[in-house]
């Protein structure tokens, strides 16, 4: 069973564990977008601590297995990041995650990007409602993808 809870980024241990996650869950985005000039995969504790984002993490047990941050701004929540070591994909992880920022009170419109080539990540925020509203580039040419979901 899957649990959610947050994150301390003060507790070492745990801080250490959310940064190999998203080392192994952004290896395979960088694989399937063509170029490892991703950020996150440079990330640095001091880079996570000094993010201004909520962490919330996925346990098995006591193991982290993946992770959702984000920001709000007003009544819109803005997903940064969104991760899951490749040992548990397919598991309902990051619909577990999502849907615990969709029960974030007060939140009236939801955001996140993508890389274009990432078609899991793209499936996903499909499936969970999210409409694709405009593709950009970024560093190195790097083609990505934004979603929005708006909340009845």
């Amino acid at each position: 069973m899957i649990e959610c809870r947050y994150i301390n980024l003060r507790d070492e241990q745990a801080a250490q564990r959310l940064i190999e996650v998203q080392r192994a869950a952004y290896e395979v985005e960088a694989s399937l977008i063509g170029s490892d000039n991703i950020p996150p995969l440079n990330d640095t504790l001091e880079k996570l601590r000094n993010s201004n984002e909520t962490f919330m993490g996925a346990y098995a047990g006591e193991t982290l297995i993946g992770a959702i941050s984000y920001k709000i701004e007003g009544k819109t929540l803005d997903i940064h990041r969104m991760m899951v070591h490749p040992d548990y994909f397919r598991r309902g992880c990051a619909t577990i995650l999502l849907h615990h920022v969709f029960n974030v009170p007060g939140i009236k419109r939801f955001i996140v990007s993508t890389g274009t080539e990432n078609e899991p990540a793209k499936r996903l925020y499909k499936k969970h409602g999210f409409v694709e509203v405009h593709t950009f580039e970024v560093n190195g040419g790097i083609q990505i993808t934004e979603f929005e979901k708006g909340m009845e």
